[in-house]
């Protein structure tokens, strides 16, 4: 089982390339992102450990430079960052699993294992509601061949929205899967944002998918659905 770890603690790195081995993996070891998306890219690995901050080029661009590149290695993060927001930022990005520091080694192997057992399959990234598509590994969104720009907040709205599509989804349900679990503002910022992404997502296109449901929330159908 051969194994790449991309991690800038050099001690860190060396003491898990070390306990690894022991357990009989054989372990690659590069200490910034540039060096890691190569390596990645150039040699078959049967699963990667991926640091989140790392130097030259982050966790987060290596791991969807890696997605983009249609390279399914199972990829897990190991990061001292532990925020929802950045377990769902990795996932989003085609993440397999997520390890915070300081973790157990057992666990690490454990969860390395199991990567390693499910595979690779290719996985089928794009969302789809009707002419409406939705790509987490290049977060490219279009309407038939037009292409959609969306802010990172209309963008993670979109992807929930999409998701649950024809099922109608809450203020509060958005906030909390959508906003920072911080946020102290009104709901009202909802309205906003759905705003924001009807002029995107159907006013150009003469569509009315993106729909509220007077007293219970949003709903998002298909083209030919709406």
């Amino acid at each position: 089982m051969r194994i790449l770890l991309v991690e800038d603690e050099k001690p860190l790195a060396e003491t898990l390339r070390r306990g690894l081995g022991n357990e009989g993996f054989i372990v690659d070891v590069t200490h910034d992102g540039v060096s890691g998306l190569w390596a990645a890219t150039e040699n078959p690995y049967d699963a990667i450990v991926l640091d989140l901050m790392l130097p030259l080029k982050n966790g987060y661009d290596v791991l969807k430079e890696i997605r983009e590149r249609k390279i399914w290695t199972p990829v897990l993060m190991l990061t001292a960052k532990d925020g929802d927001y950045d377990q769902t930022d990795a996932f989003d990005l085609g993440a397999d699993d997520y390890l915070t520091k300081p973790f157990s080694f057992i666990v690490l192997v454990a969860r390395l294992r199991a990567l390693i057992r499910r595979g690779a399959p290719e996985r089928p990234v794009v969302l789809s509601v009707g002419s409406l598509t939705l790509d987490p590994s290049t977060r490219a969104v279009h309407r038939g061949n037009t292409t959609i720009p969306l802010t990172a907040r209309e963008y993670g709205l979109l992807q929930y929205l999409m998701r649950h599509h024809g099922q109608v989804v809450s203020k509060a349900e958005i906030l909390d899967n959508v906003w920072d679990p911080a946020f102290e503002g009104g709901d009202n910022v909802v309205e906003v944002y759905i705003s924001y992404l009807r002029r995107k997502i159907d006013s150009p296109f003469a569509l009315e998918t993106l729909t509220t449901v007077r007293g219970m929330g949003y709903q998002l159908k298909a083209d030919s659905e709406a």
